[in-house]
């Protein structure tokens, strides 16, 4: 039921998934769909929970055996790539609080800040800095990839040749640290 959520909401966006229209596209009723997702929050939560640990596994896999510069070229690819091919899922991710340490949206969260950490691990960064420097590459990565995902960038420069770009320069920023 998840993973179907997770592909409608890709396919029509956030806004649009309702359990009316899940239950249609997994061909049941919808009261029968509530015996197995207790409600659209809960559903929500679900996909959240699902997106994350797919694209922890994605950065993380990207990333294994690469340092420095490779890793962060091949974390930010990887999660780039991710956001745009799962726009919806990824979507519900945004402010989705985990309930507790046991909650799986916990869990995944982590293991998706756990495999952006081992990109930081290239660059000598200071401990004090750490957590910065983890928010930093966060935000580069997240809003480049959702604002492409949007369609934000309207104008004639080629986006591939500008993310390289933002690589770059956040690689020169992080060996200044």
């Amino acid at each position: 039921m998840v993973a179907a959520g997770a592909a409608l909401a890709d396919e029509v966006g956030l806004a649009n998934l309702t359990m009316g229209l899940l239950a249609e596209r997994v061909s049941v009723r919808t009261p029968s769909l509530y015996k197995h997702v207790g409600g659209q929050e809960a559903l929500n939560r679900r996909i959240a929970a699902l997106a994350l640990s797919e694209a922890a596994d994605t950065v993380g896999d990207a990333v294994r055996g690469y340092a420095g510069r490779d890793a962060l070229a091949a974390a930010a690819r990887a999660f780039r790539a991710f956001v745009l091919e799962h726009p919806g899922r990824y979507a519900v991710t945004l402010g989705m609080e985990p309930s507790g340490p046991d909650d799986p949206l916990a869990t995944a969260s982590q293991r998706l800040l756990a495999a952006f950490t081992a990109v930081l691990r290239g660059y000598e960064i200071a401990e004090s800095d750490a957590d910065h420097a983890l928010r930093m590459l966060r935000s580069l990565c997240h809003g480049f990839a959702t604002l492409q995902a949007a369609n934000g960038f309207q104008w004639s420069t080629d986006i591939d040749e500008s993310f390289e770009w933002l690589i770059t320069f956040t690689d020169r920023g992080l060996r200044a640290i």
